[in-house]
């Protein structure tokens, strides 16, 4: 389902975030791989999943690794996602207005969609919809230790 599969270029980004700071993806892969989540507010998936992705940004910090979340919404959807969900990894805008330019460049079908972008501009890892498993993996090639919570009741897999 995913445009853009493992190996493959990622197009360079350049999107705003609600402050009118600029990202720029080519700039932050200098330092280290990059996870780029694309998602809306009003998906259910994306309400599902997105606070589990949020673990990596934590569990990054400190590290060369970065998070971002591309919302294809407004900023004012955005906030209230944050504010709902506990969300906290930046957040930057490819939306409807602009005719969704990031989006398309990575073919995106469905939300959420997550690339793993590495050093190199290549894609690590590309997964759609909610998939505990891709979650793993993910943070098996970050180095990061198990983002979920012993006890935690977590689902396998949510179509998006």
């Amino acid at each position: 389902m995913v445009a853009l599969r493992a190996g493959e270029q990622a197009p360079d980004f350049r999107l705003m975030d609600a402050d009118g700071d600029m990202f720029h993806l080519a700039s932050q892969l200098a330092s280290g791989p990059v996870l780029v989540t694309f998602f809306k507010t009003d998906c259910p998936t994306c309400q599902y999943g997105l606070p589990f992705l949020d673990r990596f940004a934590g569990a990054l910090e400190g590290s060369s690794a970065a998070t971002v979340a591309i919302c294809q919404d407004s900023p004012v959807h955005a906030e209230w996602f944050s504010a709902q969900f506990g969300y906290g990894t930046r957040v930057v805008f490819d939306t409807e207005e602009s005719e969704f330019p990031v989006s398309n460049a990575y073919g995106l079908t469905n939300v959420p969609t997550v690339f793993l972008v590495q050093p190199d501009g290549r894609i690590g890892h590309s997964a759609v919809s909610w998939s505990k498993a891709d979650v793993e993996e993910i943070g098996a090639k970050l180095g990061v230790k198990p983002l979920f919570r012993s006890g935690e009741s977590v689902l396998p897999f949510r179509p998006g």
